[in-house]
């Protein structure tokens, strides 16, 4: 049997098939939100996404297929490409939702922030993989300054979801690699007494407004708390068994859900006024799955590089799915995160595809790991 065969066969086939079974239900959900619209651009979104889940399937499977300590030599490169990234958008980057974080290099657009961080997993996992005998504070302290370029970077444009989405996988970084647990508890309590300073003076108006929503969503019913009500009533509305798959007289057909944002930031709570309770359950059993799956591959890593790069891709699609479902049921403020594999982004999906491509490269060459 050729080594090529060997690791084909070798590949986690339940991963692969949860992934595929979630991005092919994500073209299916933008369909049904975005069918009844009227524009042509809308009509292409579920189209687009299939694509990209073509292009982000093929980048799955290459990067399953060799060994992920290329990462050694790759993972600097595309860090300083994502920090360009950012910096050309600050320039001539596209707006959306009031935060300049699209860039459009030809036929591309696409999020350097999610460039980003994935670059920012490969290499942080790197760096505490390597210098484990580094003093704690050194190491929290470099871990800092990688974490912290990007980050400023993107909260310059300013996109608050994505700076956010940074710290659950820095502490899982961090815990997992060893870190004094004494050092987590301060970062988490010095966290906490900034959050009232960074309200008040390191957000814009709107979102402040996002915040004063959450807290009180019957303050500005018309303005502030319309999307998050609205969301509310969706996913209320489906009841145990839902609406239906392309069901008239919906909140997404009547247009109050923002039809802008219902394909993609709030993408679930369409799943939950179509397909109710049980398909929301079924959705996030499906990504508890995928996600035990991961921590399954990191169990058996062959190295801490290989753990600490699938500890990384897990605890970022954790964020993003804690993030986005939680605001859509008003136990997060709305922040514009996407649902992993499901809501229409095309370059997310790329991303997330071959950041879990990493975590089979983990699996299948566990057992030459070096």
């Amino acid at each position: 049997m050729t080594p090529f065969l060997r690791k084909l066969l070798g590949l986690n086939w339940l991963l692969l098939a949860n992934m595929l079974a979630l991005a092919i239900f994500g073209v299916v959900a933008i369909y049904s939100a975005t069918y009844m619209r009227e524009d042509s651009v809308a009509a292409e979104f579920w189209h687009k996404q299939a694509n990209w889940v073509a292009v982000g399937f093929c980048a799955f499977m290459i990067t399953s297929l060799i060994d992920y300590h290329w990462i050694r030599w790759g993972a600097l490169p595309m860090y300083l490409a994502g920090l360009f990234f950012l910096i050309l958008t600050k320039f001539i980057g596209s707006k959306v939702y009031g935060a300049r974080s699209w860039l459009h290099l030809g036929p591309l657009n696409f999020q350097p922030a999610q460039l980003a961080v994935v670059a920012g997993i490969m290499v942080l996992a790197l760096f505490l993989s390597q210098f484990r005998q580094m003093h704690p504070m050194l190491r929290l302290l470099l871990c800092g300054a990688i974490v912290g370029a990007p980050t400023l970077l993107i909260l310059m444009q300013p996109d608050l979801g994505e700076c956010i989405i940074w710290i659950p996988v820095l502490m899982a970084l961090l815990f997992t690699a060893g870190l004094p647990l004494r050092y987590l508890v301060c970062i988490i309590l010095i966290g906490l007494a900034f959050i009232p300073i960074a309200i008040h003076l390191g957000l814009k108006p709107y979102q402040q407004q996002r915040i004063t929503a959450f807290i009180n969503p019957d303050i500005d019913k018309q303005g502030a708390s319309w999307a998050i009500n609205q969301s509310l009533i969706a996913i209320g509305s489906g009841g145990w068994s839902g609406k239906g798959f392309k069901a008239p007289n919906t909140q997404i057909e009547l247009g109050f859900l923002p039809a802008t944002a219902v394909h993609n930031d709030y993408i679930f709570s369409a799943i939950g006024e179509q397909w109710g309770f049980v398909g929301g359950v079924l959705l996030i059993g499906a990504f508890a799955l995928l996600l035990l799956t991961c921590l399954f591959v990191a169990f058996f890593a062959g190295d801490q590089f290989g753990f600490l790069l699938v500890i990384g891709v897990t605890a970022l699609i954790f964020t993003h799915i804690f993030q986005n479902v939680g605001m859509t049921i008003s136990m997060l403020p709305i922040t514009g995160v996407p649902l992993p594999l499901i809501s229409y982004s095309g370059s997310f999906v790329l991303m997330i595809m071959f950041g879990l491509g990493i975590v089979n490269s983990v699996w299948v060459h566990r057992k030459f790991a070096t």
